[in-house]
């Protein structure tokens, strides 16, 4: 990602570049390395740190971006705009200077940094159609983890891909009040309603929780209903996880079927997009859940479903009775039904066989076990299985 990032920085044709994706993913960092690797002059600004910050305060950032290029008679500069989805009509902003520096040859590059999919939604699309490329940066994965704490695969099922936490997993307690505080309520009270209006953001918060103690496991709305306190609605159940999962923290994996309506209408797979905040969540000390055989078959199947989420598109799941596939991908045509083996007991029978005879050319996979291991697995890139 850095090297493709580097490289269009430096090509001639000029398109605002976005890195997308949730907080703590290491956009920031990305930016920054290839602005100090290519040598350019460089204009950051956040706006998550300003104060009263508008239309005004954004195209004094592009100012001072100009300014940059006229350090040097053949300089390039870059700005880098973090946080940019919270300035208010940031987009017409962007729009009307990045046209006025298209006009004039102004030799200024600019990235872009924000939420997933929020960011899209909130501009891109409409204002800045054609004039943009979206890089999706999503949480960091085991063998970035590796190599870069040295982490074993134990040490990543249970703490998860948070780069900025890793430094605090010796002091459990103080690594769980980082997760909950500075990330997972930060993006429920600030990102996701800065963005959208949430009318109930305690019954958010208590799906969130909810989604992590039932992660890897389906789930209906009706029993989601029953278990929390003032949920409304299923509609707006559906709509809170759909927030949730855009803000990169919890998703609802649809059913595999060959009917669109049918795939809509079916209970959800809950699903946490990183296994830090199952951990977090559940508050079991990680020398006590790698012996609890449920809790890390839990943990295990849900890091290889992140790890599905942030590589692949379209992840589903499959249960027909008692015969279950754990995770359907599809990838342009082609279809992998992958089955985790962690010595969790399951209600439902691997339904590998079952799925494979019903829908010709689905290629079973899996994964731990007697199947690919588990640390191969996740350290290489998602699609790498699927070709």
């Amino acid at each position: 990602m850095f090297e493709q990032l580097s490289a269009r920085l430096l090509e001639p044709r000029r398109f605002i570049q976005v890195l997308a994706g949730p907080r703590q993913a290491g956009k920031t960092t990305l930016a920054r390395q290839a602005a100090e690797t290519l040598a350019l002059p460089v204009q950051y600004a956040s706006a998550d740190e300003a104060v009263g910050f508008d239309r005004a305060w954004l195209s004094a950032q592009w100012q001072l971006g100009r300014a940059r290029t006229r350090e040097d008679e053949h300089a390039t500069a870059l700005l880098i705009l973090d946080e940019v989805q919270k300035a208010p009509g940031w987009a017409d902003v962007v729009k009307l200077h990045w046209d006025e520096d298209t006009a004039a040859g102004t030799r200024l590059k600019v990235v872009l940094l924000g939420s997933a999919p929020l960011l899209v939604q909130s501009g891109l699309s409409d204002s800045l159609a054609g004039r943009f490329e979206l890089t999706r940066v999503p949480h960091w994965s085991f063998g970035e983890m590796r190599a870069a704490f040295g982490w074993d695969l134990e040490r990543f099922l249970y703490f998860g891909g948070y780069p900025g936490a890793a430094g605090l997993t010796g002091d459990e307690e103080r690594w769980r009040a980082y997760i909950l505080d500075s990330l997972v309520e930060t993006t429920i009270s600030r990102d996701v309603q800065l963005l959208t209006p949430v009318h109930k953001p305690a019954l958010m918060r208590q799906l969130f929780r909810l989604g992590c103690e039932y992660s890897g496991q389906i789930l209906s709305y009706t029993k989601m209903l029953g278990q929390l306190q003032d949920a409304g609605n299923t509609t707006t159940l559906a709509h809170y996880l759909e927030l949730l999962s855009g803000a990169g923290m919890i998703s609802g994996l649809q059913k595999y079927s060959g009917s669109a309506v049918r795939r809509r209408g079916s209970s959800p797979k809950l699903l946490v997009h990183n296994t830090a905040l199952m951990s977090a969540v559940l508050r079991v000390p990680f020398r006590e859940a790698r012996t609890d055989a449920d809790l890390w078959g839990r943990l295990t199947e849900t890091a290889v479903g992140a790890h599905l989420l942030a590589g692949v598109a379209d992840v589903l799941y499959w249960r027909e009775r008692n015969r279950e596939v754990d995770f359907v991908v599809r990838s342009g045509r082609d279809l992998a039904a992958i089955e985790v083996t962690s010595g969790r007991r399951k209600q439902a029978l691997p339904g590998l066989g079952e799925f494979t005879s019903r829908y010709t050319g689905a290629r079973p996979l899996l994964v731990g076990g007697q199947g690919i291991p588990l640390d191969e697995f996740l350290g290489e890139p998602a699609d790498r299985w699927l070709r």
